[in-house]
């Protein structure tokens, strides 16, 4: 049975699910940073989903990453899937700027996160569901 590692849900605040991935928003509100999660027990790679699974996760990802540049507008879009600290397969989106705080370097170790208030996140939340909604599958919360 699928479960979320337990570091992303401390890090991470779910926005919705597409039909293969959770989308979480990273509770760091100096990044619009959202992390797509394979909702598959035991995969740590990407070539360990199913040829139709990895369809599926590049479509889910050009719909996250299509959103992320319509709502904000970033200089560069990052994507990657790291592993280093959290080995269950995840998979960054981050709208980056040339006058963000980590600018040219990864955002990774950067600063100090700094987490949305109740407010932001709701707002936060509130505009990347509604711009997602029904787009490749996606629900708006669920779980």
């Amino acid at each position: 049975m699928f479960e979320l590692h337990p570091q992303l849900r401390h890090d991470c605040r779910v926005i919705g699910r597409f039909p293969l991935c959770q989308l979480l928003l990273l509770n760091d509100a100096r990044f619009p940073w959202y992390v797509l999660v394979p909702e598959r027990e035991c995969v740590t790679e990407i070539y360990m989903l199913s040829q139709s699974e990895r369809s599926q996760l590049w479509r889910e990802s050009n719909q996250l990453s299509e959103c992320i540049v319509q709502l904000f507008r970033p200089d560069k879009l990052n994507i990657a899937a790291l592993g280093n600290v959290v080995p269950q397969l995840h998979v960054h989106h981050i709208a980056r700027y040339t006058r963000d705080a980590a600018w040219p370097k990864p955002v990774w170790g950067v600063g100090i996160a700094q987490p949305y208030d109740a407010a932001a996140l709701e707002q936060r939340r509130a505009q990347t569901g509604e711009w997602l909604a029904g787009r490749e599958g996606f629900v708006v919360g669920a779980e």
